[in-house]
């Protein structure tokens, strides 16, 4: 068994570790401000019909994230998942507000051949542009509402060498199949397939940013820590 594959399997162990102990996923479907979330975390979103294939049972992870890596960041857990969620009253979003959102945008455009001129341009946009695009947001939405996600609380300060980047950077890149021999491909039919960004393609996540980057085991040791122990506060 490689080193990566192992380190694979311990990572969903842990992550199923994880989910038992925070009383199961969610989705942002279901999920609200409301809600009792801790400050800051790392999350980990799932996605219907991409299963794992060499490393046991149940779906992949398509997506990790954090938030606050910036030093003095004030972004908060909830905040972070609220701006991938999106607008409840009407069920849009602003994809320049969300990473996630912009990439699973050009996928759902590029399936569905309906391309949106003005996606992903520019920080902000007039009211024209955001009717126009109103009808791709609300797609993403509806996407991004279906995964089912867990996170990892991780109060430390905001800033790039937080637990929280470490945990972000380190599982992208072992999960990442870019430039890699692939462990649980994305099937034929992932989203992901669709989209007009090489990077997304290749490494089957829903990220930018880490995917041809070395892996530090040892983060599975950090890791597993943070998760055992929740609840022994």
């Amino acid at each position: 068994m490689s080193g990566r594959l192992a380190d694979l399997i311990r990572f969903y162990s842990i992550l199923d570790a994880l989910e038992t102990k925070i009383g199961g996923a969610r989705t942002l479907s279901t999920c609200s401000g409301r809600m009792s979330w801790p400050n800051r975390g790392v999350y980990f979103f799932r996605e219907l019909g991409e299963h794992r294939s060499d490393t046991g049972q149940g779906p992949r992870i398509v997506r990790v994230g954090t938030h606050a890596l910036k030093t003095g960041g004030g972004t908060k857990l909830w905040g972070r998942l609220s701006a991938h969620k999106g607008q409840v009253r009407n069920g849009g979003g602003n994809h320049r507000g969300s990473i996630f959102r912009l990439i699973v945008g050009t996928a759902l455009a590029g399936r569905d051949r309906c391309g949106v001129p003005t996606w992903g341009q520019g920080k902000s946009a007039t009211g024209h542009i955001r009717t126009a695009e109103s009808k791709l947001e609300c797609a993403v939405s509806e996407v991004l509402r279906a995964m089912p996600f867990v996170w990892l609380a991780i109060e430390d300060e905001p800033g790039p060498d937080s637990m929280r980047g470490t945990i972000e950077r380190n599982s992208i890149a072992l999960i990442s199949n870019y430039n890699k021999l692939p462990i649980d491909a994305p099937s034929s039919r992932w989203l992901g397939g669709c989209c007009n960004r090489e990077r997304v393609r290749a490494s089957g996540l829903w990220n930018q940013n880490h995917l041809d980057e070395e892996y530090d085991p040892s983060f599975l040791d950090k890791m597993e820590k943070l998760v055992d122990y929740i609840g022994k506060r």
